[in-house]
């Protein structure tokens, strides 16, 4: 059964009606928080900005009422910031041209609790009536406690489809700790200087963060050039904004497969190529 509406605030910017709005999807993403999708998987949003066989969803998995606030926000309730942060992720939708914005509305705790089921059953049947390509998830190297429990539940349900209905393509994407030190070979390059007005418009939309003395709008630009100009030391920059990426895929094709020794993996990789630059070059 498709839904007309999925957890705390479901909105479709041009009005088409669910649940034909949820399944011309074609790109996914699941973030944490509001504003994680524009911070991390621009490259999908673009790719179908302005498209009509290509479309955004967006799915933000907490309320915000956790968030920090001062200036305007300082005296705001955490209904009131709830509510904040919700219109700021609509409006954001609405900018980007998105599909449909799906709020599920947990608490950090809720995610965070291994025990907690319902997020995974929300996100099954999110993923079961979208039917997405390409998805867009947190990585599980995160830094941030939220950001990996979002990618775990996220595996998770991704795993409850039958494999006909799992995506073709899962990226593991960087925000709080850059995917930098991820060896070339193992970067999942995303190109995002396209349109960069629409990103720079994405970011900024998120007053209520960027007002507290964050300035996550110019970070996420910054590291998308700093990405760009710093991947080949031998060679000039071939695009003006790049992020990186981890290939998720492997954990939706085999359910077998351990996410922390998945993980490991990569580390295990960017442990030797420091060991053996050293070596190469010692007496």
């Amino acid at each position: 059964m498709i839904h007309d509406r999925f957890g705390d605030d479901t909105f479709v910017p041009d009005g088409t009606p669910m649940p034909q709005a949820l399944v011309r999807t074609t790109h996914l993403c699941v973030g944490a928080h509001q504003d994680d999708q524009e911070f991390m998987a621009y490259h999908g949003i673009a790719a179908c900005y302005g498209k009509r066989d290509k479309w955004f969803t967006g799915v933000c998995l907490t309320n915000g009422g956790g968030s920090a606030r001062t200036g305007l926000y300082a005296d705001y309730s955490d209904a009131e910031m709830m509510e904040a942060r919700q219109q700021e992720q609509r409006k954001a939708a609405y900018l980007g041209d998105y599909a449909c914005q799906i709020q599920l509305g947990h608490p950090s705790s809720d995610l965070k609790n291994p025990a907690e089921t319902d997020v995974i059953d929300e996100l099954r049947k999110i993923f079961e009536a979208a039917r997405p390509d390409v998805v867009y998830l947190h990585n599980p190297a995160d830094k941030h406690d939220t950001h990996v429990a979002a990618v775990l539940r996220s595996i998770a349900a991704l795993r409850s489809l039958p494999p006909e209905a799992r995506p073709k393509t899962v990226y593991g994407c960087e925000i709080w700790r850059s995917l930098d030190w991820l060896n070339d070979n193992d970067k999942q390059v995303l190109p995002v200087d396209e349109r960069p007005n629409l990103a720079a418009a994405l970011s900024g939309v998120f007053d209520s963060q960027i007002a507290g003395g964050k300035r996550y709008d110019t970070a996420v630009m910054g590291r998308r050039m700093a990405n760009a100009t710093f991947f080949e030391s031998h060679a000039t920059d071939k695009t003006g904004a790049l992020s990186w990426a981890m290939d998720l895929t492997p954990l939706i094709k085999d359910d077998t497969l351990s996410i922390e020794a998945y993980t490991h993996q990569f580390i295990a990789r960017f442990e030797k190529d420091v060991s053996d630059r050293i070596a190469k070059f010692s007496s």
